[in-house]
C-alpha cells in the first residue's frame, strides 16, 4: 500500500485506538497549547495520578471531563450553586479531591498549565489492545476482543470471560434483530427493565457528533471551522431516526464488514435500523421515547434545550423578570 502524501490532511491526526505509521509519529512535533498536548512528561502506569484517575472513573464518574470539572470546582463555592446539575458536579469534584492525597493544596498552588498537566494524567486514555488497523477492517467485529464485546448480543447473558472464550472459538454471530451491548449505557442490559440505559451509551453520543456536528466536537476543545450537517440543515433537535441512523453507523464501524448497504447479509443493517425505528415510533413507548429524546438534546444540543437556566439573583436578566 502506497504511503499517503505529506499534505493529506485526512491522515494528519490518527483516530484513537488505531495504528499510527512510524513515519507519521516521527513527523508529529509538540505544537499548539497544552490543552492539546497535556503534560510534557508522558504519564506511565506507575504515575499516582493515573492510578487515582482510573479508580475515580471506575467508582465515581467514568465520563467526567476532569479539566473542566477542576476549573469549575475551583471557581465556585458550594453556597453559590443554583442548579441541580451544578450541585451534582460540585459533589463529584469534592469526591475527586478526597480520592487524591493533598490534591486540593496542589491545585491551589499550581499554575494553569500545571493544572492541565495533572488533569491529563488523571484522564489518561489507554489505546485498544491490540490496536486496530486504520485502513482495513479485518481485525474488527468478532475478530477483536473490544469490538467483539461491544457487538455481543444482549440475549447472551454471559460474563466477560465467557464472551472472550466464545469470541476466540467464533461462537458468536451478528443478527439485525438482536441488539448489541453497546446500545446500553456502560454496556449493561437489564432484562427486567430493558429500557434502562437503552441508547444512552457514550459511544453513540460520539458517533452522533461525528456525523451531525463535527468530529472535533467530541473533544474538550472543538476546533471545527466549518458548519456541520446539523447547522447546515437547521437541525436543533435529535430525532428518533437520527438516533437509529447513528446506532446503525456505529454498529457497522465496529463490525468487520467492508461495505455498508441495506442488503448486506453479514450485518443485516436494514433489519437493525428498522427495529430501532419501530420501537422509537411506537405510540405505546411514547413516554420512554420522550425521556430519551430529552436526554439526547441535553447532551448534543444543550443551547436549544428546554431546560430553563437560573440567572444570578442580582443579574440584569433577574431584574427584568421581576419587573
Amino acid at each position: 500500500m502506497s504511503t499517503p502524501p505529506a499534505g493529506n490532511k485526512e491522515n494528519a491526526n490518527p483516530r484513537f485506538g488505531t495504528v499510527q505509521p512510524a513515519s507519521e509519529s516521527q513527523s508529529l512535533k509538540r505544537q499548539g497549547s497544552v490543552l492539546d498536548w497535556g503534560s510534557r512528561k508522558k504519564p506511565t502506569k506507575s504515575d499516582p495520578l493515573v492510578h487515582h484517575g482510573r479508580h475515580f472513573g471506575r467508582t465515581v464518574h467514568v465520563f467526567a471531563n476532569i479539566h473542566s470539572l477542576i476549573l469549575a470546582g475551583l471557581s465556585i463555592e458550594s453556597e453559590g450553586l443554583e442548579s441541580a446539575q451544578q450541585r451534582r458536579e460540585y459533589r463529584v469534584y469534592k469526591k475527586l479531591l478526597k480520592m487524591i492525597p493533598n490534591f486540593e493544596e496542589r491545585l491551589l498552588e499550581a499554575e494553569p498549565e500545571e493544572i492541565v498537566a495533572m488533569a491529563t494524567q488523571i484522564q489518561k486514555e489507554e489505546p485498544l489492545k491490540p490496536l486496530l488497523a486504520r485502513n482495513q477492517k479485518l481485525d474488527r467485529g468478532f475478530n477483536h476482543p473490544v469490538t467483539g464485546r461491544l457487538l455481543c448480543p444482549t440475549s447472551l447473558d454471559w460474563s466477560d470471560s465467557e464472551i472472550r472464550t466464545a469470541l476466540k472459538n467464533k461462537e458468536i454471530s451478528i443478527s439485525g434483530a438482536d441488539w448489541p451491548r453497546f446500545l446500553y449505557r456502560d454496556e449493561r442490559y437489564n432484562p427486567e427493565d430493558p429500557w434502562m440505559g437503552l441508547l444512552r451509551g457514550e459511544l453513540l453520543i460520539s458517533g452522533f457528533k461525528h456525523i451531525f456536528t463535527s468530529p472535533s466536537s467530541t473533544e474538550d476543545a472543538p476546533r471545527a471551522t466549518r458548519s456541520g450537517n446539523a447547522r447546515i440543515h437547521g437541525m436543533t433537535r435529535v430525532t428518533p431516526a437520527s438516533i437509529a441512523y447513528t446506532a446503525t453507523q456505529v454498529r457497522f464501524a465496529l463490525s468487520s464488514a467492508t461495505t455498508f448497504c441495506r442488503t448486506d447479509r453479514d450485518t443485516d443493517s436494514k433489519t437493525f435500523y428498522t427495529s430501532l425505528i419501530e420501537l422509537l415510533e411506537d405510540p405505546e413507548e411514547e413516554q420512554e421515547t420522550k425521556a430519551l429524546l430529552s436526554w439526547w438534546n441535553g447532551r448534543v444540543f444543550p443551547s436549544a434545550s428546554n431546560t430553563r437556566r437560573i440567572a444570578p439573583e442580582n443579574s440584569a436578566l433577574s431584574n427584568i423578570r421581576r419587573k
